[in-house]
């Protein structure tokens, strides 16, 4: 395998004890180089965790954890140059000025003297810091901190970048553009994001991951889990006719399995809303609309598909791996005494 085709990031049946409690319990999974993934999970469910074996500042207990084919327990130094990781905390020196903080992670991170000055200059026009170049670390926002710690993970331009949390705290224009500002990096680096806003995972990243009690509970694209979770499409159909027997007839030429169900009652104007569900991926609105409107015998006001959104993947795939976690143990039946 050549290095362009291996994995950015491998990990291998990844398993991190604390004082007897496992806080990851065998994870797997890959990261291909140039992807934006999402991971995800409830408090405590071991992502920090996972993210600190990555970048080498956390021995794992077992497992195999490589950065670009190289192996995060046996060559920690070198992996911790092929990463950019900004933790939640976001540790900052107060007393520096922004520039003057850049320049001094960047010789640490051996970047030349040549390379380093028109490289911060791009980084801060890349992060929208260059009005506050100037400006003592100690005296921005939240938001421009947050920057400045994006700033310093993307610096030495390493091939995996690893934000925990990147977002927290920030108003919603400052929100816009750190996810800006991880879209530009999609195909250059790849990107792992940690975060509880679930709607801004779902606009940036490829790929999601979620996890819980320490065990991989739901994997894929937003619509691959939704698929997964819900493994049904649900429509919403605002309708007045004769709903009773026409329109089951009627819908059956489409989906003979396509089931029915009535949210309210009729309103003033004789409309109902119904919810149709069906077990077929493909989108079936037009073909509705067309045998309805050929029956002539029903007024349609609405019809849309409801789209589950990633907060109902996330909650539904973490109860899921609550009900795995708290399931019984199987018992092996006691064999009977011959007497």
């Amino acid at each position: 395998m050549t290095s362009a085709e291996t994995p950015a990031i491998e990990v291998r049946d990844l398993v991190k004890i604390y004082s007897g409690h496992p806080a990851v319990s065998k994870i797997s999974f890959t990261v291909a180089r140039g992807e934006v993934l999402g991971f995800l999970g409830p408090n405590g469910a071991g992502k920090s965790t996972t993210m600190r074996i990555l970048t080498g500042y956390l021995p794992a207990t077992a497992g195999e954890v490589n950065v670009c084919g190289v192996p995060v327990a046996s060559r920690g130094d070198e992996v911790k140059k092929l990463i950019g990781y900004m933790p939640e905390n976001n540790p900052l020196p107060d007393d520096m000025r922004v520039a003057e903080y850049l320049h001094y992670r960047g010789r640490l991170k051996e970047i030349t003297r040549r390379k380093l000055g028109p490289r911060i200059d791009e980084v801060l026009e890349l992060c929208d810091l260059t009005r506050v170049r100037h400006r003592i670390i100690g005296k921005l926002s939240k938001g421009f901190r947050q920057r400045v710690g994006i700033a310093e993970a993307i610096l030495a331009e390493p091939p995996v970048i690893i934000m925990d949390e990147p977002t927290i705290g920030l108003d919603p224009h400052q929100i816009q553009i750190v996810r800006d500002l991880i879209a530009s990096l999609r195909g250059r680096m790849t990107v792992i994001i940690s975060s509880h806003i679930l709607p801004e995972i779902e606009m940036t990243c490829d790929r999601v991951l979620i996890i819980n009690q320490g065990r991989v509970v739901a994997a894929g694209t937003p619509a691959d889990l939704r698929r997964e979770v819900f493994g049904q499409a649900r429509y919403e159909l605002a309708i007045a006719g004769e709903l009773a027997v026409a329109l089951p007839a009627a819908l059956a030429q489409i989906d003979p399995t396509l089931q029915i169900a009535e949210t309210g009652a009729p309103d003033a104007a004789g409309f109902s809303k119904l919810t149709l569900t069906s077990t077929r991926d493909d989108d079936l609105g037009e073909a509705v609309l067309r045998v309805l409107t050929a029956a002539g015998s029903f007024r349609v006001r609405s019809l849309c598909r409801i789209q589950p959104t990633l907060e109902d993947v996330f909650l539904a795939a973490t109860r899921r791996g609550w009900e795995l976690v708290d399931a019984p143990a199987p018992t092996t039946p006691t064999p009977k005494r011959t007497p």
